[in-house]
This record gives structure tokens, C-alpha cells and sequence, in this order.
């Protein structure tokens, strides 16, 4: 693949100095993929070094590989010296946060390893953040069950003291907790109200929009991996309109916070929940179209955070943390980067 692909349509708007970080991300995963000519990435050599306006890189990380019910990759999410090897090669790429896909004490093998997550995190000085993912159960207990999941997370993970607390991910000095919605039954002006009472109340930060009913208990919205028109057979929606009218939605409230969002692709045929949906890689260039979107409407309106979907979700084929577009990779190089490492 030739790497000018991804420069050429960010020079015309700023100069080579002020290249942001999401593009030496963007090049070392490439590079670390195999898709890349000898010798290409000395032209973005410089991008890992400036800053994206102050957005920080905050990748969606799935601690549930060593669960019997999950896939094996290799490694165990509950195993201390992977998450420090996992961090160490986040920060080499210039991700500077982790939001961890978190269900409460719904799901005890998640909860224990975002728990190690965040102390480890803080003997890293990296930053993690909940992801909390609402209950698919439709058995009237979502309101309930979101209630005893933010009591547990105040109180294992945010009080003053709590293990590893001064690696939780903050803005404005308040805690960032990512909702991803199911079913939607939750009552979250209930769950605005208990989290109120914290000594700091958090930031909820909503996928896509919420029921209106509930729009003033949010603070913010994040994109999700989404096509624009449907899941095409043959992966070719990448999302393009879908994250332009997200973006634009966003800056027409200028009292929420928009976290955008860049994905490499999707395919859920490992996962056991998969309905065989598509987004093609694109040898890469799915990873750096939605980085460049991000980029140009972070100028119209800058943005706190850029969310990547994600680091090491292989069930549903958006793992970065070996690299992107590895379809078009030898098989030699798939082989040196098997399993994440």
C-alpha cells in the first residue's frame, strides 16, 4: 500500500509539521501489518510526535479472552504481565487510554480484569475508563441492575482510594464513563440521579443518541463501528455518511461532548453471537478514512477524545493491537503477529 495514500488529502489543510498523532498511529499499524512499501513510514516518522488538538486516543479494550465462553487468542485478560505488555505496545502507538467493556457483577471474569487493568494502568501511568454495556435481558431488572453496576463502580474502582484510582480517565476533573446501550429499558434519569450524589459526578458518555426521554442525563455521544446503509454483503459500507451526519449532529450541540471514533473493519464470523456483518479493511484504508473524518471535523470542533474500535476485539474483527490490514499481509507476516503479539 502506499502510505502517500493516507498524507495526501491531510496536507492540504495543515503543513507537515502539524501532522497529528492519529496518523503515526495509522502508519505504525500499517507497518506493523506488512501493508507498506520498504521505507515509507520515514515520511510520517514525525506524525506520533504532535498532538490531535488535545484529543486524547482512548482504544476500546475487551478483557474477557481467557473466558471459556470467548475465543482463545493466545493470552489470558486476567493475567498482569499481559495488560502491562498490552500497555507498553498501546503507548508505543500513542493510545494513551483503555475504555474497558465493563458489565458490573453481571460478568465476574470481566469485572476481575478490568480491576488488574486499572492497577496496573496506575504502576504505568496510562489511564483506563468503564465502558458499561447495558443488560440484553429484557426481564425488567435493566434500571436495577445499571443502579447496583455504577454503585459498584464508585465503589471499587472511583472513591478517593480505591486500587489504582489515579489511573481512572478523567475530563474536567470529572470521571468519563462510556454507556453502551442493548435494549434501551434502562431508566437513566434514575441513574443520573444515584451518580449525582458521588462526591465528583461522572461524565456519561452515550453511543449515538439516546431515547430523548433521556437525552439531559448524558453528557456526551460517541460513534460506534457502523455502516451508513446496511451491512453490504461484500463489507464495501464502510461508514462513511454515518460519521459525517454523527459529527456534524454533534456540533450542532455545542453543550455535549462528541467523541469520535475510528474503526479498521469488521467481521463477526468468530464471534458466537455473529450475523455475519461486514466492513471490509481494505488493505488499511478503512482505518484511515474514519481517522481522517475524525481529523478534519476535530478542526471544525475539537474533541477531548478519539475512541479507536477497537484494540483486541477479535470475535468481531476489530483488532488493531497487531495491526490493520492484515489481509493484504503475507502469510509470513500474519505468522510474526498471531495471537496480538
Amino acid at each position: 500500500m502506499e502510505l502517500m495514500i493516507l498524507m495526501r488529502p491531510i496536507t492540504i489543510m495543515m503543513s507537515k509539521s502539524k501532522l497529528p498523532s492519529v496518523l503515526g498511529i495509522a502508519a505504525a499499524l500499517l507497518l506493523a501489518s506488512g501493508c507498506h512499501r520498504a521505507g515509507a513510514y520515514r515520511g510520517l516518522s514525525q506524525a506520533v510526535e504532535s498532538p490531535v488538538q488535545g484529543a486524547k486516543v482512548v482504544a476500546v479494550y475487551v478483557p474477557w479472552f481467557g473466558d471459556p465462553e470467548h475465543i482463545k487468542v493466545g493470552y489470558r485478560t486476567d493475567d498482569p504481565a499481559v495488560l502491562r505488555r498490552q500497555i507498553d505496545k498501546a503507548k508505543d502507538l500513542g493510545v494513551q487510554a483503555f475504555a474497558v467493556d465493563w458489565y458490573g457483577e453481571r460478568r465476574p471474569f470481566l469485572d476481575r480484569s478490568y480491576a488488574l487493568m486499572q492497577q496496573v494502568a496506575s504502576q504505568s501511568r496510562f489511564k483506563v475508563a468503564l465502558m458499561y454495556d447495558e443488560t440484553e435481558e429484557d426481564n425488567g431488572q435493566a434500571t436495577e441492575e445499571s443502579l447496583a453496576a455504577m454503585a459498584k463502580a464508585y465503589d471499587a474502582y472511583l472513591r478517593p482510594g480505591a486500587p489504582g484510582r489515579d489511573a481512572y480517565l478523567e475530563y474536567n476533573g470529572r470521571p468519563v464513563i462510556f454507556i453502551f446501550p442493548k435494549r434501551g429499558h434502562t431508566d437513566w434519569n434514575r441513574v443520573r440521579a444515584q451518580v449525582n450524589t458521588w462526591p465528583v459526578s461522572p461524565l456519561l458518555i452515550y453511543k449515538d443518541d439516546p431515547p430523548p426521554q433521556y437525552a439531559s442525563a448524558f453528557d456526551g455521544n460517541y460513534a460506534w463501528v457502523h455502516p451508513s446503509k446496511g451491512w453490504a454483503r461484500d463489507g464495501s459500507d464502510w461508514g462513511k455518511e454515518y460519521l459525517e451526519a454523527f459529527y456534524k449532529k454533534m456540533q450542532s450541540r455545542p453543550d455535549k461532548i462528541a467523541v469520535g471514533t475510528a474503526w479498521p473493519g469488521f467481521d463477526d464470523t468468530k464471534a458466537s453471537w455473529g450475523l455475519d456483518r461486514h466492513i471490509d479493511e481494505r488493505c488499511g484504508k478503512t482505518f484511515e478514512d474514519t481517522l481522517h473524518l475524525f481529523h478534519f471535523y476535530n478542526q471544525v470542533k475539537p474533541m477531548p477524545f478519539l475512541m479507536v474500535a477497537t484494540w483486541n476485539d477479535y470475535e468481531e474483527g476489530t483488532a488493531i493491537e497487531s495491526g490493520v490490514g492484515r489481509k493484504c499481509a503475507s502469510p509470513a507476516t500474519n505468522a510474526s503477529h498471531r495471537d496480538g503479539f
